[in-house]
């Protein structure tokens, strides 16, 4: 089941690693950056409900899930192979498109499947192995790049638009290896055949999208607690990580290699060296994701996710006053514990929470407290000069100076918020029989 889950995640560290700097080469002023990333936010916003409630009402001869695994693996692959060579703004921003719709379709599925196929007792365990392979594939997808150039490609060697060839060849490993590991999970792990009860339960279901929207406001109106307290913590949390992956790269430039230009060489470097970072902390999360399962069973997921959140906000903080790149290393250990807790703890507090049946769509509505986060951060921070118009409220160039640094620091408090919020959540702490 994670093979899959390698291949999707290995596609969103390299749009994390690499969209920032992609649309920079084609001419994106850093105020620009956030609101030409919405594809993400957006389709997350969309898409991921829809489908969790369609999923959750299909049935075919392949399964609830795989239908959407396959056609999102197809729309992932084909964004990743197009997207370096984009010749222009609206190139790439329409492939990114494209592609973040292929990911969030198949992203919601797999979520959902882990509770499809594990008892309540391994759910915990389930979540954290997704995180621990989340870690491994963006590892690979952030150090990719370095690794071509220790092999002897040229770092500054750049097609007619001014993206990297070793952009060009990353992108094409990341659009074969997303296809194939996505369908050989389909195939080694079938679905479980669906119980006489579900089949009749999703026989007597209403169809059509007009029943889905109805089925997503009425879980909405009906959703548990536990997650309606994890809203307060989602906002801060994934405010604080896509204004990080936007920035960090920049913050970097201007810290390490004195640069803003984003045609020079010292911008590639700092583009290789944010890669290694993320390759690190990514690292962290594979190997954190699996050792902090008897900590997790003794304090609940929810301190235990608290601890790591205060790490990773210091750690942000922190890499804005290093300029020797070694040291930029050691906060980017925090930020791995922070990242390793992310992609599991809150499932963990959030799936022993929701009734089984409405597993697709409540998974999908989580996601929309990832993802409103983001599409704030894109609307305050940034602003794009339309020439009739400009969108967002450019808080980047107007509160924070258009330095980079001051975003992290913000992104670093925001995850400080996060961990306070979360650690009140009383549904992720530990029961007396799991102490």
């Amino acid at each position: 089941m994670n093979l899959g889950f390698l291949g999707l995640q290995f596609s969103f560290g390299l749009q994390q690693g690499n969209m920032g700097p992609i649309y920079s080469y084609l001419g994106a002023d850093e105020a620009s950056l956030p609101i030409l990333s919405l594809a993400g936010p957006v389709t997350g916003l969309l898409i991921q409900p829809l489908v969790g409630a369609l999923s959750d009402r299909t049935q075919s001869r392949w399964g609830r899930r795989t239908p959407y695994f396959v056609a999102g693996a197809i729309c992932c692959a084909l964004g990743l192979l197009l997207m370096p060579f984009s010749s222009s703004l609206l190139m790439a921003v329409s492939l990114l498109w494209l592609l973040d719709a292929g990911n969030n379709i198949t992203m919601e599925p797999y979520r959902a499947y882990v509770s499809d196929r594990l008892d309540p007792a391994q759910r915990q365990f389930g979540f954290l192995s997704q995180s621990a392979f989340t870690g491994l594939a963006q590892m690979l997808a952030y150090l990719t790049p370095s690794i071509l150039v220790a092999l002897g490609m040229n770092q500054d060697r750049v097609d007619a638009h001014g993206i990297p060839y070793t952009v060009h060849v990353v992108f094409v490993a990341g659009a074969v290896l997303s296809l194939t590991t996505i369908l050989w999970s389909v195939l080694r792990v079938p679905e479980l055949a669906l119980s006489a009860q579900e089949q009749q339960r999703i026989a007597a279901a209403p169809r059509g999208i007009g029943a889905t929207l109805a089925e997503i406001g009425s879980a909405i109106r009906e959703m548990p607690l536990a997650m309606r307290k994890l809203g307060v913590m989602s906002l801060f949390q994934w405010f604080g990580m896509y204004g990080y992956w936007t920035y960090v790269t920049y913050s970097i430039g201007r810290t390490v290699f004195a640069t803003d230009d984003p045609r020079s060489s010292a911008f590639h470097s700092a583009v290789l060296t944010n890669g290694e970072i993320a390759a690190l902390y990514n690292a962290v999360a594979f190997v954190v994701a699996f050792a902090m399962v008897p900590l997790v069973r003794r304090l609940g997921p929810g301190r235990v996710h608290a601890a790591c959140l205060a790490f990773g906000g210091l750690g942000m903080i922190a890499l804005t006053q290093i300029t020797f790149k070694p040291l930029l290393f050691l906060p980017a250990v925090g930020i791995g514990l922070a990242w390793g807790s992310i992609m599991g703890n809150p499932y963990a507090i959030l799936a022993g929470s929701i009734p089984p049946e409405r597993t697709g769509v409540y998974m999908g509505i989580f996601n929309m407290m990832i993802v409103i986060p983001m599409m704030l951060f894109s609307i305050v921070m940034s602003s794009l000069d339309l020439g009739f118009a400009t969108l967002g409220f450019g808080l980047y160039d107007r509160v924070l100076g258009g330095d980079p640094r001051h975003m992290l620091v913000l992104c670093g408090t925001a995850l400080l918020v996060a961990a306070i919020a979360v650690a009140r959540v009383r549904e992720g702490r530990a029961t007396p029989s799991a102490a």
